[in-house]
């Protein structure tokens, strides 16, 4: 930990440079010594003190320079002066702006999405419950992701605006914080863990003062996707998988280590690109997916689709997949809001368990016989 500089009057010197020595090593002391409440996220670290909690926002895009820290301060609480030069945000909140679809759900399940005010490009929220909020005019369209309505957002003084970044250059944070706004930085989207990316719910239990309520339902969720994995538990995975679609030129298989690999390996199928080290997509050629992947059992298609014909008038050269032929191809994509977005990029982050039991549904139907999907989609 980086010491604090302090002015000192010449005749305090010593005295006031051993008490500053002590606390700092008392305040070291205790924050390496408290537990941090996150067990699956890798990208986020949350520590619990009296009166103020220490967030951590830790590799929040890839090769990212430096990590964030955050102190969340409920009224009248003392934060000690080693933390006092990060970001302090006063909780609970009353308001706030986010822009990404997956902290929605967050909110919904605090029951706090009333103090959402803010959103850029509305469209793409999916949730009935917020789109009404939407239509009423109590959640304000505030631009778009990196052209965020600066002058309408200062209007607004919302008490955060929950953002992220792709890379090390962030104009519009840097551009929102120099308008005195408060800025979190947060990285759900880096997690590759389906577990790790629910765990975020904690965040916003601690911004809204709902810890207790946000632990309850990760917890819940946790015991039902280790039920569901003891439902395939002895089942060997025999069911070869095919994943994605093509996207201009090339086709985005899913590497092992990727959030949907993980899925497609813990509902004991045979992914075919899991000896593929890394997070992230490999970009291929169609030839090389199909010499890899033309018998495959099942494909998982990245779109939209209703139909294998619909499908086909992508690209007339799918049909010489087996699943193709055979007519295994489902789609996660397929279920739309009312006005555009996809219910399953809102709401998958937040519920791996139910995305799990959906895909074990489709290699091991046998195992959910009256389990009804809730975001996979056949294709007829």
């Amino acid at each position: 930990m980086k010491i604090p500089s302090y002015k000192i009057l010449l005749f305090l010197v010593l005295v006031t440079f051993i008490g500053c020595k002590k606390t700092e090593k008392s305040e070291s002391k205790s924050i390496s010594n408290t537990k941090n409440e996150i067990e699956y996220a890798s990208s986020l670290a949350l520590y619990k003190y009296d009166g103020y909690t220490m967030v951590k926002v830790i590799s929040p895009w890839p090769n990212a320079e430096k990590d964030f820290t955050y102190i969340l301060k409920e009224k009248n609480s003392i934060v000690p002066d080693s933390l006092q030069k990060y970001s302090s945000i006063q909780v609970p909140l009353q308001s706030i702006v986010v822009t990404s679809t997956t902290i929605i759900p967050y909110l919904e399940m605090l029951g706090v999405e009333n103090r959402l005010t803010g959103f850029p490009h509305t469209d793409y929220i999916s949730s009935e419950k917020t789109r009404k909020r939407i239509d009423n005019g109590s959640v304000k369209n505030v631009g778009q992701n990196e052209k965020l309505n600066m002058e309408q957002l200062i209007e607004m003084t919302p008490e955060l605006i929950v953002t992220f970044g792709i890379d090390n250059n962030n104009p519009m944070m840097d551009n929102l914080e120099k308008s005195g706004l408060k800025v979190l930085i947060q990285a759900d989207w880096m997690e590759q863990s389906p577990l790790g990316k629910a765990e975020w719910i904690k965040l916003y239990g601690a911004l809204f003062g709902k810890e207790k309520e946000a632990k309850t339902l990760f917890d819940g969720i946790v015991k039902n996707y280790k039920e569901a994995l003891d439902l395939v538990a002895t089942k060997k995975p025999e069911a070869t998988a095919l994943y994605g679609a093509m996207y201009q030129d090339q086709w985005y298989v899913a590497k092992a280590n990727s959030w949907v690999a993980q899925f497609l390996t813990d509902a004991k199928a045979h992914y075919l690109w899991s000896d593929t080290e890394g997070t992230g997509s490999l970009g291929l050629s169609f030839e090389k997916v199909l010499e890899k992947a033309k018998t495959a059992n099942y494909w998982i298609a990245t779109g939209p689709y209703k139909t294998v014909a619909e499908l086909a008038k992508t690209n007339p050269h799918y049909s010489q997949f087996d699943a193709f032929k055979t007519k295994q191809v489902y789609t996660f994509e397929g279920k739309i809001g009312a006005t555009g977005g996809t219910i399953y990029y809102e709401l998958a982050p937040s519920r791996p368990d139910l995305v799990l039991k959906d895909y074990i549904k489709i290699f091991h139907p046998e195992l959910l016989p009256n389990y009804t999907f809730t975001f996979a989609q056949k294709l007829n």
